[in-house]
Parts: structure tokens; C-alpha cells; sequence
């Protein structure tokens, strides 16, 4: 076999392993592949968060009666706003919902730590400088992207289970013990 053929092999085997992983954790989870399916969009969402940063928390229901609630997402956009400027943005509500949908996946009703989330032009060429794993144009500086970790949670669990959601970009950052997501395309890192 041509070392071409082994790398092939592997990137095929190493592909097949991630599917079956998804495959094995969306079965784990049947209700919420039937939720995402259905989509309650009349049912109450509500999140808990920690902003690591700051040590604010919050904790509200963002939709309720098939709509938005215009306040609260004001007090999410507040609490996910750069910690570092205090620049505030509109956060996706489409990232919001893969956060809710990850929640109610896992069963967990303890906050999500926030490591990032919006991100001002200023800040993220401030951690590019610094990091070779910050985009140019990273999905942070236009609110559709989070960094989060849950406390007591494994990251690697939590990988995993976004993964299985499909709904976007899905990074895995071990070392720094969070993982990212954001409402660009279904990837993984």
C-alpha cells in the first residue's frame, strides 16, 4: 500500500470513527434529535450563564409564546458583551438556541461558563497576535459564536454532544478546557 493509500485509509477510518461517535451519542440521546425535529416553537427556552470574566450571572427565559423576548436578549447581549472594550453587540439567536437545544440534549441545568463570547475587531486582533487558534474574521466579532464550558461537565462529553446536534461549527480547545460554538457551518476542530 502507497503511503497516499495509508494516509486515505486513515483519514477515512479516523472519519468513520467520528460518525459512528455522533451516531452512538445521537441514539443516546433520542429525544432531543425528535425535539430538533419538531422544534417546540411555542414552549418557553430559558439558559443560566457565568461570565468567567466578569463573575456576573444570568438567568432568564429568552423565548416564550413563539417569540423573542426583546429584554432579555438585551441582558444576554450585556453579559456576553468584550469584557475588555464593554463594546455590546447583538447575539444570534440561532446560537442561543444551539446552547438551549444542548442543555435540554445533556439534561443540565447548571449555567454555561462563558469564556468568549462577543468579541470586538479591537479584541480579537488583540488575541490573534497572541494565538494562532483566533480567526481573522472570527464569528465572535458578529455575535454568532460562544466559548463555553459547564462546571463539573466534561468538555469532551460536551464536544461530542454538539457534534451530534449538527448546527454549526464545533471546536474542541483541551488545553484550555472549553469547547466553541457558533451558527456558521456544521465543521469541527
Amino acid at each position: 500500500m502507497s503511503t497516499i493509500d495509508k494516509t486515505q485509509s486513515q483519514i477515512n477510518r479516523r472519519r468513520f470513527l467520528q460518525m459512528l461517535a455522533c451516531g452512538s451519542l445521537a441514539a443516546g440521546f433520542p429525544s432531543l434529535v425528535e425535539a430538533s425535529a419538531r422544534k417546540p416553537y411555542r414552549s418557553a427556552r430559558n439558559l443560566a450563564f457565568l461570565n468567567t470574566h466578569t463573575g456576573e450571572r444570568l438567568a432568564l427565559t429568552y423565548f416564550e409564546k413563539g417569540r423573542y423576548i426583546s429584554d432579555a436578549l438585551q441582558e444576554v447581549n450585556y453579559l456576553l458583551r468584550d469584557h475588555r472594550t464593554d463594546d455590546v453587540y447583538d447575539i444570534d439567536t440561532s446560537l442561543l438556541d444551539q446552547l438551549y437545544n444542548l442543555r435540554v440534549m445533556l439534561g443540565i441545568n447548571k449555567p454555561f461558563h462563558i469564556i468568549s463570547g462577543y468579541r470586538s475587531p479591537y479584541t480579537n486582533a488583540l488575541l490573534h497576535e497572541q494565538s494562532d487558534g483566533v480567526a481573522t474574521k472570527s464569528l465572535h466579532m458578529q455575535g454568532r459564536a460562544i466559548d463555553i464550558r459547564i462546571e463539573g461537565f466534561n468538555t469532551k462529553h460536551l464536544r461530542n454532544a454538539a457534534i451530534a446536534m449538527q448546527s454549526g461549527g464545533v471546536g474542541y480547545y483541551r488545553r484550555s478546557n472549553f469547547v466553541h460554538l457558533d451558527t456558521g457551518r456544521v465543521r469541527t476542530w
